[in-house]
């Protein structure tokens, strides 16, 4: 989303208003630190609008806070996202713009970058925004597929990962060429806008992947369109304290037993897990709402231990690639109501998917499942006769959970 707004935004800033022009954002990005700010324009979110002080507060995507002046003079325009430039833009006044809206404020910015008095006001309204946003979410649901690296063949490019279905792990065959478009996150980096310009190079095995693409006529490869790549870490740990006021919670990691900070930010993704006794009507849910998958649903065997249903069809069940919906553990995941740090409290088991930061004790979290007990259940290995039941997080990062690149 912030791609497609920027460049919309920033052809237009340089007077390249025509669709098939082209330009080069780096410039823009050498100019200053922030990118969304220049010595011509601010753009960010709006953040609170004074009309009786002609002040519109931004916030940039970096964080840096910028004050708009406008006057009587000062043009709006409404531009639909996705669009590229200003002939398709139609006007309004300031009444039309509200907070969350997206706006870029031409004119003269002062020397501390703090502020701008505004010649022109480019707008996109939070409601279209969101409506552009759940448009490409559901493409990326209904075309896409998610899972591990496993193997890589640079000769042939040839990526195969582990896709993790609700009937077991798959391997998925994913060919790619000049035509894909790769990008990849950043080190400390937790959203998908912000995943950078990659090649076939800097993938290494055990890398997430997220791809958007057709399904061949063998279930087992994937033709890709767009492919979105990572190197992440997922852990669990038991819960030891939590501060929403710092945004932090900390951990005992279960598979190492030492103690983590997770860092909690405004993009992190937080979600809860059903309790095990919850499972049979959540099952239900999930299939019902057309994401393919096991059928039926009942309620969980006695023991208080969920079982993962065991989809019926093909290689890997209706959830797998040669099925529809492709519906699998991470679409559950991607599923699961959100929550706030709140919601999190001391003695709560939870997953974390953080990219690979510098300090190894401190992760930024993309996404975090509280409630993850049931979880770790039902992805632990069984024990076989006389074999002592495994650390619940061994092999987490290699189970095929993959909620570490999220949704546009």
């Amino acid at each position: 989303m912030r791609v497609l707004f920027f460049a919309a935004m920033l052809i237009t800033a340089a007077g390249l208003i025509s669709l098939g022009s082209s330009f080069n954002s780096q410039a823009i990005i050498r100019q200053t630190q922030d990118p969304d700010i220049s010595t011509k324009f601010a753009i960010g979110e709006v953040k609170s609008i004074d009309s009786t002080g002609k002040l519109i507060t931004i916030k940039t995507d970096a964080g840096a806070t910028v004050m708009v002046l406008y006057t009587d003079r000062t043009t709006y325009k409404k531009l639909v996202p996705g669009e590229k430039s200003l002939a398709n833009a139609t006007d309004i006044t300031i009444a039309d713009v509200g907070e969350g809206d997206r706006v870029m404020a031409r004119g003269t910015v002062a020397d501390d970058r703090k502020s701008v008095s505004a010649l022109q006001l480019i707008v996109m309204t939070k409601g279209d925004l969101a409506k552009k946003q759940e448009a490409e979410r559901a493409e990326w649901r209904r075309r896409g597929i998610l899972g591990v690296i496993t193997v890589l063949k640079p000769e042939t490019k040839e990526i195969t990962i582990s896709n993790r279905t609700m009937a077991g792990t798959q391997a998925v065959v994913i060919p790619v060429s000049d035509k894909t478009e790769m990008r990849r996150y950043a080190p400390d980096s937790i959203k998908f806008s912000d995943a950078k310009p990659s090649d076939f190079s800097e993938l290494k095995v055990g890398d997430q992947l997220r791809a958007l693409g057709d399904r061949t006529a063998d279930p087992l490869r994937f033709s890709p369109q767009k492919v979105v790549t990572g190197s992440f870490r997922t852990v669990g740990g038991v819960v030891t304290a939590v501060d929403p006021a710092t945004g932090e919670i900390k951990i005992n990691e279960l598979e190492k037993k030492k103690p983590l900070t997770i860092v909690i930010k405004h993009d992190s993704v937080l979600r809860r897990f059903p309790p095990a006794s919850e499972m049979g009507g959540m099952m239900g849910g999930f299939n019902r709402g057309g994401g393919g998958g096991a059928p039926g649903g009942g309620a969980p065997p006695q023991g208080g231990q969920a079982q993962a249903p065991r989809p019926q069809g093909g290689p890997g069940g209706q959830g797998g690639p040669g099925g529809r919906g492709g519906f699998n553990i991470n679409d559950m995941l991607e599923r699961l109501p959100t929550i706030s740090i709140a919601d999190v409290k001391v003695g709560d088991t939870i997953i974390v998917s953080s990219t690979q930061g510098v300090d190894p004790t401190r992760l930024t979290a993309i996404a975090l499942v509280s409630g993850a007990d049931t979880l770790l259940t039902m992805l632990a290995p069984r024990p076989q006769a006389g074999q002592q039941a495994p650390n619940p997080s061994a092999g987490l990062g290699s189970s095929g959970i993959s909620f570490g690149i999220g949704l546009p």
